[in-house]
């Protein structure tokens, strides 16, 4: 019997570093769907790709088989992998959403017109809330009056959780073989149990939740908070690489710190365990301490508008925690660094830097965070920032890092 056929939108970190991988130890053949042509070219002539998984202590290959891939403009092969395949997924980014729904569309409307019996789940792997709805808007263009009824009785667009680490590869791997990609063993994927349709697929490492919400804050608010905090104050301290700046026992203790406060924080709104949490937010240091990822703090931080925003990694949840009666001290230390990270080749850190000077801190952070001028949060954010452009830096961090 033919093994069942998984479509995967975007052959990149999470496509082919993750995904991939869980779609074939399930026992999917898989067609990614990429723009990249030395890469298509490359899985097409192999047939599978390298996937290396890299900790600390060991290093450990795999071959991962019963690959093929397609170019999104090739509408005619995309639509109908489509319409025959058991499941597809997204890792393209949000900003390629757009360019892949015309020809999303059209697989749907095959599938439809084929009288595919069958449901269509589709996972969502994009790094942004209510991925999955913006989605359906976009698709709802390209398709018929019946074709729209079918994505809301047939079409499963599910939302998930990427947490998997996967550096950027070196160009001269990517030169030698364009499909070698290097990850993290973490294999956990939580998706959103309420949006499938039909039969959810057993899949190797998916967790379906009921409280899916719950999984998306926390990702947010322990995963990427704690990235972030170690990244601006690595920064700041002159670190190139994550793992350095975790080498720092200051930064150390302000990571997990901060991490500490918005795990409380989470467990007051979403009930978590607190041994649970803690457990995870000690397992994410020693997972961001891996060195063979090499992920650079530049990395990490660049964006700091997006990374400032108002529901994002830092601010939300110095918010959160407030909002549950917490105090985020360390937090707080983590938005000011942001504040003051300025490398020149990124374009979104020099727009930060140039409002700081045009409109003043007070008001950049009306802007870029909706932290009000003159509320508390705002005055603790002031006092650290002051106190990292003179470089005091508080000195009893060091100890949570016991």
């Amino acid at each position: 019997m033919e093994q069942p056929l998984a479509v995967m939108f975007g052959a990149g970190n999470v496509g082919r570093g993750f995904l991939g991988q869980l779609f074939t130890e399930s026992g999917y053949r898989v067609t990614f769907v990429d723009v990249v042509r030395p890469l298509v070219e490359a899985l097409n002539r192999r047939g599978a790709y390298t996937l290396q998984l890299v900790t600390d202590e060991a290093v450990q290959e795999y071959t991962i088989t019963n690959v093929s891939a397609l170019f999104p403009s090739d509408t005619e092969a995309v639509a109908g992998a489509l319409a025959s395949c058991a499941i597809a997924a997204t890792a393209v980014g949000v900003n390629a959403l757009p360019k892949i729904a015309p020809v999303v569309a059209a697989g749907l409307e095959r599938r439809r017109l084929a009288g595919e019996a069958d449901p269509l789940n589709i996972i969502i792997c994009e790094n942004l809330k209510g991925a999955p709805d913006l989605f359906a808007e976009m698709l709802r263009p390209y398709l018929s009056e019946e074709g729209r009824q079918y994505l809301e009785e047939q079409v499963g667009l599910v939302d998930a959780v990427i947490s998997r680490m996967v550096p950027i590869m070196p160009p001269e791997i990517a030169e030698r073989d364009p499909s070698f990609i290097m990850a993290e063993p973490y294999k956990i994927l939580p998706v959103n149990r309420l949006r499938f349709k039909g039969r959810i697929p057993e899949i190797v490492g998916m967790e379906p939740k009921d409280n899916f919400e719950a999984y998306v804050d926390r990702k947010l608010y322990t995963h990427n908070a704690g990235h972030a905090m170690h990244a601006y104050l690595g920064y700041l301290r002159g670190y190139t690489y994550g793992y350095e700046a975790l080498g720092d026992p200051v930064i150390l203790g302000l990571t997990r710190q901060a991490m500490q406060e918005s795990s409380e924080a989470l467990i007051a709104r979403h009930g978590f365990a607190r041994s649970d949490q803690y457990a995870h937010v000690e397992d994410l240091l020693r997972r961001f301490r891996n060195h063979r990822l090499g992920d650079t703090v530049f990395r990490l931080g660049r964006d700091p508008l997006r990374k400032l925003g108002p529901q994002d990694r830092l601010v939300g949840a110095a918010r959160l925690v407030v909002e549950t009666g917490g105090v985020p001290d360390a937090l707080t230390w983590g938005i000011a660094a942001a504040l003051l990270f300025d490398p020149a080749e990124d374009p979104a850190a020099m727009q930060l830097q140039e409002l700081l000077r045009s409109a003043g801190l007070a008001e950049t952070l009306r802007r870029v965070s909706g932290i009000e001028p003159g509320s508390p949060l705002s005055a603790m954010i002031a006092e650290r920032y002051e106190h990292l452009k003179q470089g005091c830096w508080p000195a009893l961090a060091a100890q949570a890092a016991d």
